[in-house]
């Protein structure tokens, strides 16, 4: 059945980019916020509005069952997660369903078993498609992950089996680092996850990491739209993405393409999802399945002519994908995810007031943002506040043109990683398209040798309790957020909006 209204269980430039594809499609949306959000532009974006309460994730967007509550209550008749949050909870997933409500997205078991890092392993290996050689089972302890690796030969790689976002993996590079990592590693899964099981991959040196956007429909149709190349990361974490990559060319991207289908049917996917591969001197391997949309799926977007958020709703509501097989890349693409950081104190979380904003525009600028003037940054979720992306006919056209936009752009009151990605793009290494994952820590590191940034801590819950306490020792000097002046009033209002308040 067609989806006509759509609940979207997440916050800031997602749900934003979300809604603007449902009003394209003319599907009425429903946002949800917490506290902190109460004047964020989803908010005012959306046909109706309800509060979740609280500041936290889990006082706000990871309350499922209030969610669903709400969406009934509101008349949606679907739920869209976006990413992060919700959007790989298999149980949030079976819930929606079981509410009678289409969850837009792909099956709890698809879910569990590519979110499951050996059993994706496992699935990949029975269909075919190429993995990291590795372990096939969790090692139950260091003892056992040493033997492994001597056997296997250093450097390898630690991994959670349940791992995500760049948390719970470790590089060794010789036996007497495996004790210390494996605990580290071990615990930060744990605590992250739930889950602390570990396994073992042979380290790829200097790899690229490719990977491949498939969309799936509950007919058994898979597609394809050719790869992104995100090797500019610090920590597993994205900085600036490109499609097509430079590295692949048609057969292989033919290649890559036809093993993310397998990917996916071999776990019965239904909606879009992305296959990342490591690509080393012409081979490549599985890495894993990221089971929802991704941030950087505005790029393939670009280059393909295609709306993923709109096929996801459509393939949710029972339509085919097999009219999009076959697609190839046109002209290129280039994005920037602006964080607020600080690249010259080690990344650390930049909080503040937005003020002076100035978005960039011309040909071939595209801005996916949840950002506004006054509006607050808050410790509560993700630093990322918009993802740049510039579109040209060629890579240097496309590149030209992000160097504009990073030029133009100023957004005061935080700081930002737009610095970082304007000195990366003006190097030689990415000019030459002569980069690897490691290409960002080793030019990090360079500057701090050269006299700019500090070291900070390196441990993330140390990180997020400094964080945290700069937040509220701020609090009381900070100036109140606004209500909302300047923003795209004419949208606004064209919404047939009914903002919900706690209490009535």
């Amino acid at each position: 059945m067609a989806v006509r209204k759509v609940l979207i269980a997440n916050r800031g430039e997602i749900a934003v980019r979300i809604q603007r594809s449902c009003r394209d499609i003319g599907i009425e949306t429903v946002a949800v916020y917490s506290d902190a959000d109460r004047n964020a532009l989803h908010v005012r974006y959306a046909n109706q509005a309800f509060p979740l309460g609280g500041n936290t994730p889990a006082e706000s967007y990871l309350r499922g069952d209030l969610i669903i509550q709400i969406a009934k209550q509101s008349g949606a008749d679907a739920i869209h997660p976006g990413f992060g949050f919700l959007a790989e909870n298999g149980k949030f997933a079976n819930d929606v369903i079981a509410a009678g409500l289409q969850f837009i997205g792909p099956s709890a078991s698809a879910m569990a078993t590519m979110g499951d890092k050996l059993a994706a392993r496992a699935a990949m290996i029975k269909a075919g498609v190429p993995v990291v050689p590795g372990s096939l089972e969790a090692v139950a302890n260091a003892d056992e992950a040493r033997k492994q690796a001597d056997e296997m030969g250093y450097p390898v790689m630690l991994k959670a089996s349940a791992g995500g976002g760049g948390k719970g993996i470790r590089v060794v590079h010789a036996a007497d680092e495996i004790e210390s990592a494996f605990k580290t590693a071990s615990g930060e899964a744990q605590s992250a996850f739930g889950d602390g099981r570990m396994y073992i991959e042979k380290f790829i040196v200097k790899p690229r990491h490719i990977e491949i956007q498939i969309l799936a429909d509950r007919h058994g149709n898979v597609v394809h739209f050719g790869e992104r190349e995100c090797s500019i990361q610090r920590r597993h974490q994205k900085l600036i993405e490109e499609a097509p990559s430079v590295v692949i060319d048609q057969d292989t991207r033919e290649a890559m393409g036809n093993a993310a289908v397998e990917a996916a049917r071999a776990v019965n996917y239904e909606s879009a999802g992305t296959v990342e591969f490591l690509w080393s001197r012409g081979k490549f391997y599985f890495l894993e399945m990221n089971t929802r949309i991704q941030v950087e799926h505005g790029i393939t977007e670009e280059v393909y002519n295609v709306d993923l958020i709109a096929q996801m709703i459509k393939v949710a509501g029972g339509e085919k994908v097999d009219h999009l097989a076959g697609r190839h890349p046109r002209g290129h693409a280039i994005e920037v995810r602006l964080n607020a950081e600080d690249p010259e104190n080690n990344f650390m979380p930049s909080l503040g007031v937005v003020d002076n904003l100035r978005w960039p525009g011309g040909p071939g600028v595209r801005i996916d943002s949840g950002v506004y003037p006054s509006m607050e940054v808050t410790p509560y979720y993700d630093s990322m506040l918009a993802k740049l992306i510039a579109y040209g006919s060629n890579r240097q056209e496309a590149r030209r043109r992000m160097l504009r936009m990073l030029q133009e752009l100023h957004v005061g009151g935080v700081k930002t990683s737009a610095g970082i990605a304007l000195n990366v793009l003006q190097s030689e290494e990415f000019i030459e398209g002569n980069y690897d994952t490691g290409f960002l820590e080793r030019y990090m590191e360079e500057e701090r040798h050269h006299g700019i940034g500090e070291e900070a801590p390196d441990d993330l819950e140390e990180i997020a309790a400094i964080v945290v306490a700069m937040h509220r020792q701020r609090a009381g000097k900070r100036r109140a957020v606004s209500s909302g002046e300047g923003v795209a009033d004419s949208w606004v209002s064209a919404a047939r909006r009914e903002q919900h308040s706690r209490g009535n």
